[in-house]
């Protein structure tokens, strides 16, 4: 399982440097074109916009795989630690539940909707642009498991 969970950071941590990267790439593009030869591209708003929209979901991701997303713990602290586990077990599950219900089935049906919607200036399917919504469903979903995975091993271990 943590062979499974360390490629998936490592190729998500791959997908976001790239693709941050290639923001950083176009927009020097576009204040260049813009500033210094007065002529604005068209493409280059919509492709910083669909890269961070896709950088954005990828890292938000990894960040609830890796469970370093914001959380308040002064209430749960409160509880001895095997209350602790199952707490944290039944969020994951709501996670679980989110990820597969809203970013997963939602995301694969705006998907379907809008395959036949162009974006103006790049002129490709927006569905492939709201793709990301079932892929990173996917992702957080297989991480929601893994982290009930681990703490169900907590638990056994006798905390």
């Amino acid at each position: 399982m943590e062979k499974l969970r360390n490629s998936l950071d490592k190729l998500i941590l791959f997908i976001c440097v790239v693709l941050f990267m290639f923001m950083t790439v176009v927009g020097t593009y576009q204040i260049s074109a813009r500033y210094i030869f007065k002529d604005p591209s068209t493409i280059s708003e919509e492709l910083i916009s669909y890269s961070f929209a896709w950088m954005s979901m990828f890292a938000a991701s990894y960040v609830f795989g890796k469970k370093d997303h914001m959380r308040m713990v002064f209430f749960i602290e409160k509880f001895d630690k095997k209350i602790q586990i199952y707490i944290s077990i039944l969020c994951e599950i709501f996670i679980f539940l989110f990820a597969f219900g809203v970013l997963v089935c939602g995301g694969k049906a705006i998907t379907e909707l809008t395959m036949t919607q162009i974006s103006p200036a790049l002129r490709v399917s927006m569905g492939y642009v709201y793709s990301v919504l079932p892929t990173c469903g996917v992702i957080t979903s297989i991480y929601s498991i893994l982290n009930i995975n681990n703490l169900l091993k907590e638990l056994k271990e006798g905390v």
